[in-house]
């Protein structure tokens, strides 16, 4: 098992990447808040017939299982998420750059959080791998030049949505594999979810943004539809799975298969060809995710 739940990990984050450039842009005209309040709650309805009885289990967890799903909740279903999205929102989901560029600083989020909340040890080859799987991530998205970053009122916000999303993400990720400790990732995924529509109502209804529910057109209706049963729902579902037997520290470098589906899907729908030092940068990022993968037993046995 220890083997192949990293894949589940990386199938997931593919799944987020499709989710950013094909599903998320039909979403553009609502508010963030409400985009990420809809999709919460429309995964936790659509979960709660096959959970509402086993919800008894949830009452098993205690003060800090709870606070460990609060984070999760907060930091990954909420503020990551509305993050991301306003990043993707204020870049028009067509200059991917700067969001791509500070998406790649989550794995150091979430290293440094797993060692200090987590307190998981590492053998110090993890580290140089990690290092090459960003500096290979880094290559993919702008091959040997230096990134330009526009003096427009977009792109400094972008990026500081992106920033807020990489360390929210990464602090989700470490919460997250503390959140499993106790609960099935089943109800893990579920309860993530739930908490996540109870803040995120709050936080929509205390912006006015639920009065602009009726906005929303059938069309993107149907994309949260998808959105549940694939990106959302789903994606968390196989993530926690693979998550449940892995640390928080190889969950993140197999998170990096998000900016890697992201830039191969700009190329494939959008006709926007990598140059030869992207390439290699790619193939230097999928080499660094298998060698971490394959280390998985022995940080297993070491935490």
């Amino acid at each position: 098992m220890y083997r192949f739940a990293p894949l589940f990990v990386v199938f997931a984050a593919m799944l987020w990447g499709i989710d950013g450039i094909v599903l998320r842009p039909a979403l553009y005209t609502l508010p963030v808040p409400l985009v990420v309040f809809v999709e919460s709650a429309l995964v936790t309805i659509l979960l709660t017939p096959f959970f509402y009885k086993k919800f008894k289990l949830a009452k098993q967890l205690n003060k800090k299982d709870w606070l460990a799903f609060l984070g999760v909740a907060l930091f990954g279903g909420a503020i990551g998420t509305m993050a991301i999205t306003k990043a993707l929102f204020y870049v028009d989901f067509v200059n991917l750059s700067i969001v791509i560029l500070i998406q790649k600083l989550q794995p150091l989020f979430a290293l440094f959080l797993a060692a200090v909340l987590l307190k998981e040890k590492l053998p110090k080859v993890f580290f140089i791998w990690a290092g090459i799987a960003i500096a290979g991530a880094y290559l993919m998205t702008f091959g040997f030049s230096i990134p330009e970053i526009n003096a427009d009122d977009k792109t400094p916000l972008a990026a500081l949505f992106a920033l807020i999303a990489a360390a929210s993400f990464a602090a989700s990720t470490v919460f997250s594999k503390r959140a499993l400790r106790n609960v099935g990732f089943e109800m893990g995924t579920y309860l993530r979810f739930l908490v996540s529509s109870i803040i995120m109502i709050f936080i929509a209804s205390s912006l006015g943004y639920t009065s602009e529910l009726s906005n929303i057109t059938s069309h993107q209706f149907l994309i949260f539809l998808i959105i549940a049963f694939t990106t959302g729902g789903l994606a968390i579902f196989l993530y926690y799975y693979g998550l449940k037997n892995i640390t928080a520290s190889v969950a993140t470098i197999c998170e990096l298969a998000f900016p890697l589906t992201a830039i191969v899907l700009e190329f494939v729908l959008r006709d926007n060809i990598l140059s030869i030092s992207q390439w290699v940068g790619v193939i230097v990022l999928v080499f660094s995710i298998i060698k971490v993968t394959s280390m998985n037993r022995d940080i297993k046995k070491a935490a």
